[in-house]
């Protein structure tokens, strides 16, 4: 039996060999021989304005040639993103030239015309690959020419569908640098037609270029739009406000909080009679209420531990992008942060214990379910809302049940265990309340205060200035996320983020001082809303930059936009609240450990 298992094995291990000696030609190494097939993948197709709103490409009559391979293996970010690859038959040699020949032949009946119509009517354009160069490429056009026909009837207008590609491709030795593809031979669709036949050609143009493989990518890339002098403005007028805000923390820590020492110190020495009562203000007052349980422990918990999990995820994604270039790669970026996201699970179950348990919780299965469950939850709902009018539109954008299977045993087998082991060490370690004073039994009342004081205002204001130094930005990434631009300046990204938590860390301490010099404790939960609020104002801009910056149609497009905006949103929302709360827990444990309590 051993010695037939061993034969198998060595059968299995030539085969292998032999398969990899004869063939040569892949297209996950990029390396091809002379003569070895080139495969175009075709995407998906949809209206121009709508990017969200993808199909399949051949749902439309579309036909393909004859193929050895029907469906490329899609990955995990591919599956999720929609991705539809199909081989398109168009039988490409690499360095063989080919002119004007037929691939296929497609007879359309009266639907299949009026399909092809409504699509051409609607600037529908399709995607497709080639050695993972992305390449776009419109269904038709109209006729300009026949403007009064199209004001009397729209039925009347002209259009025609282009029924030849033609490519042009540069090679640099074994390897393809840059796809480009041009149409021709447009095809009259009329109204009412019973039946028409097309024929579908292709012309392939070989060009030896010098620009090396590393750098193919940078034809693809707008500089002009995404380098502009713009750009570096506001990298610098954000980087002015840090400045302004850590001048302005360093002026509350070193000159204000020395005064307020210095004003204790002295009153420490002081009789009661000797005392100005009417000196009695101050954060010193609240000594015995600021380290409190905060109300609703088990959400903040739950929000710090989230918040700190995705602010290690960014940036981790954000320098992996810079070292690897993978926005290079087909949907690799989502890939690789599905996969980040389900390792630092860990972070965020520590993160949330330790916190629960600083402040005395004791339901330790709620906050380890919680915990794991509050951002995919959350996820979940407003993508399996977004899911379900993909599937109603037949969307390619629809996720398979197989794809959604994975995701759920991702969650189940790491991410879950990994918050769970996270929570034990979490608990056990560094989670012992080490205050530096003690808690009062009954609250101390709140005084009355002007109204820009009250928590309300606070939290309103707070969160203009870190939405205020990456305005830009979030303008550059709106741009590349809802229209055809590849975002690749990560670097001008990492430098707004570590802006954008410096900024987030001042303002929370800034008005966590305000707050408890007017003698409001309820400083926990201000300083989390008080940064978290910027996500708000995130939102609040996507609703301009849907009304005036895009011409997004329909209830499709509109729930994919404002559901995705909305996940972003949540996403800062969590990040900036752990950020702004957990420079508050530093700036008051750090005062009120220096102050002598009676």
């Amino acid at each position: 039996m051993n010695v037939w298992r061993n034969k198998c094995l060595v059968a299995v291990f030539a085969a292998l060999v032999l398969f990899s000696l004869f063939t040569t030609a892949d297209e996950h190494d990029h390396v091809y021989n002379e003569g070895d097939e080139v495969v175009i993948w075709m995407n998906t197709v949809g209206p121009l304005n709508n990017r969200q709103e993808t199909y399949p490409y051949y749902q439309l009559p579309f036909c393909a040639g004859r193929q050895s391979l029907q469906h490329h293996h899609e990955t995990l970010g591919e599956a999720l993103q929609g991705m539809d690859l199909v081989n398109s038959g168009i039988p490409i040699k690499f360095k063989k030239t080919e002119i004007n020949q037929i691939y296929c032949k497609k007879t359309l009946d009266a639907k299949d015309v009026d399909v092809l119509r409504y699509a051409v009517d609607n600037q529908y354009w399709y995607t497709m690959f080639i050695d993972d160069l992305p390449i776009s490429g419109t269904v038709g056009r109209d006729a300009d020419e026949d403007k009064d026909a199209r004001e009397i009837d729209p039925h009347l207008k002209p259009l025609y569908v282009y029924t030849h590609k033609s490519f042009t491709i540069d090679y640099n030795g074994n390897q393809i640098i840059k796809v480009t593809l041009q149409h021709a031979n447009p095809v009259e669709l009329r109204y009412n037609q019973k039946s028409l036949e097309l024929v579908f050609t292709y012309s392939i143009d070989w060009n030896p270029t010098d620009v090396e493989f590393e750098n193919r990518f940078d034809s693809l890339l707008e500089a002009d739009f995404f380098e502009h002098n713009v750009h570096w403005l506001s990298i610098f007028s954000s980087f002015m406000m840090v400045l302004f805000l850590t001048g302005l923390v360093s002026v509350i820590l070193l000159r204000t909080v020395k005064r307020d020492f210095t004003r204790y110190d002295r009153e420490e020495g002081l009789t009661d009679f000797d005392r100005d009562l009417g000196d009695e203000y101050g954060w010193k007052q609240v000594h015995g209420d600021v380290f409190r349980q905060p109300p609703r422990l088990m959400l903040m918990s739950s929000l710090m531990g989230t918040g700190s999990q995705l602010v290690i995820l960014s940036g981790v994604v954000i320098l992996y992008t810079i070292l690897g270039d993978l926005y290079a790669e087909r949907a690799t970026i989502l890939t690789a942060t599905i996969f980040l996201y389900a390792l630092t699970s860990f972070v965020a179950g520590y993160t949330s214990a330790r916190y629960y348990a600083r402040y005395g919780g004791k339901d330790w299965v709620k906050n380890v379910v919680m915990t794991a469950s509050l951002w995919p939850g959350a996820v979940s709902l407003i993508g399996g809302f977004i899911n379900l009018l993909a599937i109603y539109y037949s969307s390619s954008r629809a996720i398979s049940f197989y794809t959604l299977l994975s995701v759920v045993a991702l969650w189940v087998f790491l991410c879950f265990p990994l918050t769970l082991l996270g929570t034990v060490v979490g608990r056990n370690w560094g989670s012992q309340p080490d205050f530096p004073c003690r808690v009062n039994p009954i609250p101390r009342p709140i005084p009355e205060k002007v109204w820009y004081a009250e928590p309300l205002m606070i939290v309103a204001l707070g969160g203009i200035l870190p939405f205020g130094s990456i305005f830009i930005e979030i303008y550059f990434i709106f741009t590349s996320f809802w229209t055809y631009k590849i975002y690749y300046v990560y670097g001008f990204m990492l430098l707004v983020f570590i802006i954008l938590l410096i900024v987030s860390a001042c303002v929370s301490i800034v008005s966590t001082y305000f707050l408890l010099n007017s003698e409001d404790h309820r400083w926990h939960w201000v300083s989390f809303m008080t940064c978290a609020s910027a996500a708000g104002y995130i939102y609040l801009y996507s609703i301009y930059y849907f009304m005036v910056k895009t011409k997004m149609t329909g209830m499709f497009q509109t729930s994919f936009y404002f559901g995705y905006t909305a996940i972003l949103s949540l996403g800062m929302f969590c990040m900036l609240g752990f950020i702004g709360h957990t420079a508050a827990i530093q700036f008051v444990r750090k005062i009120y450990q220096n102050v002598k309590i009676d």
